[in-house]
């Protein structure tokens, strides 16, 4: 195999496809930052809170689930965790969260990313949302899920030690 030829070939592509990425991501990234210095996110949050018992999320749930959809599993996971370890959020809400974004993460940069190589936008946008939200909806309906959450301890109960099981971590 004539290496030279293959890299005189193939590094070029990569580095266009390499700017062509942060022509992107660092636009988006900028903008959301600013949303999030603005405390946009946050008044965005609250008005998404009343949406979360569709899910049978609790409404602190709206706050790491629109960092998740927006910024990404990779931010997301860091508001999740210290949401988690503050005891706001229940081990319910934690895996509910988990699914939705599994499926819908990070929608502003990859589907910028898939339309700069020719793909539909609002189908993969639509289609990743109406996924999250299908799958989640029927997870959170299950009796399993159910069982799960009373065997973890719910907000307000009291476990056999005598705590109130509400925190997950």
């Amino acid at each position: 195999m004539d290496w030279l030829g293959y890299l005189s070939e193939a590094l070029p592509g990569a580095g266009q496809n390499v700017l062509m990425m942060a022509a992107i991501v660092i636009p988006v990234m900028i903008v959301l930052e600013v949303a999030r210095d603005l405390k946009i996110l946050d008044w965005i949050a609250q008005r998404m809170s009343p949406l979360m018992g569709f899910f049978h999320l609790s409404p602190q749930a709206a706050f790491p689930l629109l960092v998740g959809i927006i910024f990404g599993i990779a931010y997301g996971a860091g508001v999740l965790i210290e949401e988690a370890r503050s005891g706001r959020l229940s081990w319910k809400d934690i895996f509910l969260i988990n699914v939705f974004l599994s499926v819908c993460h990070a929608v502003v940069e990859d589907t910028a990313l898939f339309m700069a190589v020719g793909a539909n936008g609002l189908v993969i946008l639509l289609g990743r949302i109406i996924a999250a939200i299908l799958i989640t909806y029927l997870i959170s309906r299950t009796a399993w899920l159910q069982r799960e959450n009373l065997r973890r301890g719910v907000p307000g109960a009291v476990n056999a030690a005598g705590g109130s099981g509400n925190k997950c971590c």
